[in-house]
């Protein structure tokens, strides 16, 4: 008896919940409206024009608007009666955007180049100890360099490394640069900090970090971009891995153009202001 209640009162609930999921609620719906239509509007604007975008008489947009207002999603200027959005819509957007699934998007990004130019491709993270590789995607060619996914990367020695060491922190970069001076300068090449800092200022200017000679692995040449978040910080870095001498990475070659184009429409996906990204460079 129990359990034919059960069953009876499971079943009258999802009827109710099917028509609830059909009909909405028209009132929310006609508030987004009015909500994306300021959105979509790209500035302040006047409530007549928010009525004619959400196709709704000025009354009832200006109803809506009171409530927006309320909930915090929007804001109107006592000086030019006009709206824009508010704290509580900046925060939603700033939120969503830092839930984005950075390394999901990096992956179709770093797929999507490999096929444009058929070399081996990859994405780095800054983790405990430095750069790592946390994706990589192998070209259709008879001759690749396989990437180890979980390597750490030094930062003067690898193109990854300097995109990090051109973009972080100082505060962040230091030790690890000066122990590498130490330990590695046969490796990369340096051998004073001001030669490390002139580098460095280069990649900033020219926003690629290309490494041919004096690369951590012999016969290798990668060139790396940095891919900022929607607080124009650094969020990880896009490189292209190939053998020395068989593809150009110089200004102007497909390899470096492509990669720059591939790592600022990740950044745009990802939030960042291309104002901000040239004020960074």
């Amino acid at each position: 008896m129990s359990s034919f209640f059960l069953q009876s009162n499971r079943r009258e609930y999802n009827v109710s919940d099917d028509k609830e999921s059909k009909h909405g609620v028209q009132s929310l719906e006609v508030g987004a409206g009015v909500l994306r239509a300021v959105v979509d509007g790209h500035r302040s604007m006047m409530l007549k024009e928010i009525a004619a975008a959400a196709n709704i008489p000025a009354s009832k947009a200006h109803r809506y608007l009171v409530s927006l207002i309320r909930a915090g999603l929007i804001e109107q200027d006592p000086a030019t009666s006009r709206y824009g959005l508010g704290p509580f819509a900046l925060n939603i957007g700033l939120v969503a955007i830092d839930r984005l699934d950075r390394i999901r998007l990096g992956l179709t990004a770093i797929s999507e180049l490999r096929d444009e130019i058929n070399e081996t491709t990859a994405i780095a993270v800054w983790g405990d100890h430095g750069p790592v590789i946390v994706r990589w995607e192998r070209p259709q060619r008879p001759i690749t360099v396989n990437v180890v996914t979980g390597a750490s990367l030094r930062l003067l020695s690898t193109a990854s490394g300097r995109v990090f060491a051109a973009w972080l922190p100082a505060s962040v970069t230091d030790a690890k640069i000066a122990k590498e001076l130490q330990t590695d300068a046969n490796v990369s090449g340096f051998k004073t900090r001001a030669e490390v800092d002139a580098m460095l200022e280069q990649v900033r200017v020219e926003g690629v970090a290309p490494v041919s000679r004096h690369y951590l692995f012999q016969g290798v040449e990668a060139i790396a971009a940095p891919v900022f978040n929607f607080k124009n910080e650094i969020s990880m870095s896009m490189v292209v891995v190939g053998v020395h001498g068989m593809f150009a990475m110089g200004e102007g070659s497909p390899v470096r153009e492509k990669l720059k184009a591939s790592a600022d429409a990740l950044s745009w996906r990802l939030g960042a202001t291309r104002k901000a990204q040239q004020e960074e460079v």
